[in-house]
């Protein structure tokens, strides 16, 4: 009799035990075919998430430079439909020698010496015979002898005269030959549209 229970025991134990690796092959099972492949398609999922998310991030940043890049192109039409009002046609370097000739005074401005030298400037690929527009640029190279005072305020009338002039280079020297007077050299250059 006393084997009996101890029968039974092994028979709960044995019984525990297959219930025990019943549930371990259950769950074994449930992972294999569906928790891994469903873990993997999650992981899969994410990664092509985050590459969506780095594409979005370059097209954010794209859409942000063409923005940039058109405010900047709209910027720059404007300038530049403000230069071609700004511009007399032909006249330009006569507006430059009437805007010389009255600034000049014997007593705080003298002009020593003016060479003027210019170059055509053609459109990229255009040849010479189908330009209907010939531009030069004029460089001006003078010497001055002026107060200071003068030269400033001849520099800024320059700015306003109808076209573009830039100053490429100024010089100023006090000389004791010529005192109270400075000697400026300067280069100007300007473009010059012929009708």
């Amino acid at each position: 009799m006393e084997e009996k229970p101890f029968a039974m025991a092994l028979k709960r134990r044995e019984k525990f035990f297959i219930l025990l690796a019943f549930i371990a092959f259950a769950i074994f099972l449930f992972d294999l075919l569906y928790y891994a492949p469903q873990s993997r398609k999650v992981v899969t999922l994410k990664e092509a998430v985050n590459a969506a998310d780095l594409k979005l991030d370059e097209l954010g940043l794209l859409s942000r430079g063409i923005e940039t890049a058109e405010a900047e192109i709209a910027r720059l039409e404007a300038e530049l439909k403000g230069l071609n009002e700004r511009t007399l046609k032909g006249e330009e370097f006569r507006a430059f020698l009437r805007h010389l000739a009255g600034e000049s005074d014997p007593l705080q401005m003298k002009v020593i010496s003016l060479i003027p030298s210019e170059e055509k400037i053609l459109p990229p690929g255009e040849p010479k015979r189908t330009v209907p527009q010939e531009s030069k640029r004029v460089t001006v190279q003078m010497v001055l002898h002026s107060t200071f005072s003068k030269l400033e305020a001849y520099l800024k009338g320059i700015e306003e005269l109808p076209f573009l002039v830039r100053v490429d280079g100024l010089q100023i020297e006090r000389v004791d030959e010529i005192r109270p007077l400075l000697k400026v050299t300067v280069e100007l250059k300007m473009v010059i549209v012929s009708l």
